[in-house]
């Protein structure tokens, strides 16, 4: 009973913290109407106060989505299946992107925190973005989406270092291999520190930032959420907070 009841404190203290925190307040009466009129319906299953699981976010006419991470996969996955890769490295991106990549791609995932799954296709290390455990110029096909802006903030348990995102930048430059592929995704806009959540850049400064290569393709999701594909690094200059795809590669 106890373990029961714990559960049933669990699920209502996210409902009313998650998406956003007392929001499910606002949808708690509609909640209880629909309980009461499941509960009093015929044909219903009885429903036990102890096994209820209220989801009380998730009345939209949409469904919501967030559009950095949406696009940056579809971004990365299109651009790796037109090119036939067959193997490929990716450092620290969304794992749900890196599942779905390895279903057709040989994948090496390495993490600061280690995945600790297992799944075919898919090869999960730990690694730390400033001492990758590859030698140099050995890697042809290399991800690395939405990290280097966190690198040296101390937000995920790394050492807190200003420098940072050059350094991370700088490896991995250091590990792509000559003619090899650097698919890239960092926050652009306004350029800022939002400590400790992230560093926001000019797509002129990732530019900087990775010297050693060529950029082969630019895309970008603006503020308002939309998509750009293959756009020009001007039309991204009044950004405040959008999402850069860098397509690069090494001489």
């Amino acid at each position: 009973m106890m373990r029961r009841l714990r559960m049933l404190i669990r699920h209502w203290a996210i409902a009313m913290l998650y998406p956003r925190p007392l929001l499910g307040i606002f949808y708690l009466p509609r909640f209880i109407v629909h309980w009461l009129k499941y509960a009093g319906s015929n044909q219903g299953e009885k429903v036990h106060i102890f096994d209820m699981q209220p989801c009380l976010g998730d009345w939209s006419t949409h469904t919501p989505f967030e559009a950095h991470y949406f696009y940056q996969g579809a971004w990365l996955a299109r651009r790796i299946s037109a090119a036939k890769i067959e193997r490929h490295v990716d450092i620290g991106s969304s794992v749900l992107t890196i599942s779905v990549l390895s279903a057709y791609v040989a994948t090496t995932f390495v993490d600061f925190r280690p995945l600790k799954v297992s799944l075919p296709g898919l090869t999960s290390i730990a690694g730390n973005i400033l001492n990758l455990p590859f030698s140099d110029d050995s890697v042809a096909s290399l991800s690395c989406l939405h990290v280097i802006e966190h690198i040296g903030l101390g937000r995920y348990g790394d050492p807190i270092d200003p420098q940072g995102s050059v350094k991370a930048a700088l490896e991995l430059q250091r590990i792509v291999s000559t003619g090899g592929k650097l698919f890239l995704s960092v926050p652009i806009g306004r350029e800022r520190v939002c400590f400790n959540a992230h560093r926001v850049h000019a797509a002129a400064t990732v530019l900087q930032l990775f010297s050693q290569m060529k950029l082969l393709e630019f895309s970008f999701v603006d503020d308002a959420g939309q998509y750009h594909d293959t756009a020009e690094i001007g039309d991204s200059i009044n950004l405040d907070y959008g999402c850069g795809l860098f397509l690069f590669e090494k001489p």
